[in-house]
């Protein structure tokens, strides 16, 4: 079982970094997957620890953790805060895509690592 849990994980940020590695591309001309898989696990945890801290909290927990995973991309590549929303809207729709055509085959499920609501 533990096994299988990796395997969906590394699956799942590997589907979550295409969309940031889209979304880069596009916005700001990066190329480099790996920087993006780096981004996506970075972002993932953020996401992940600000979610459990002010998580709850109604309309603010959600939009600080939001914010949290935008300040990792802005971090992490070139440009201003506005490039790195337009990064993770890209990224989103990406793995929405990816993720549509692979459960519409039976492929995978619904979910990815890395890309908030995902």
């Amino acid at each position: 079982m533990v096994v299988a849990s990796a395997i969906v994980f590394v699956v799942s940020l590997l589907i979550g970094a295409a969309g940031i590695y889209v979304g880069a591309r596009v916005i700001v001309g990066a190329g480099d997957y790996d920087h993006a898989i780096v981004t996506a696990l970075i972002g993932a945890i953020i996401w992940s620890v600000v979610g459990f801290l002010v998580g709850w909290i109604p309309l603010l927990g959600p939009l600080l953790a939001l914010l949290a995973y935008i300040a990792v991309i802005n971090f992490r590549y070139p440009g201003e805060w506005t490039a790195a929303a337009m990064i993770g809207l890209l990224a989103w729709l990406t793995v929405l895509i990816v993720l549509y055509a692979l459960a519409a085959i039976g492929v995978t499920g619904f979910d990815a690592v890395g890309v908030p609501g995902f």
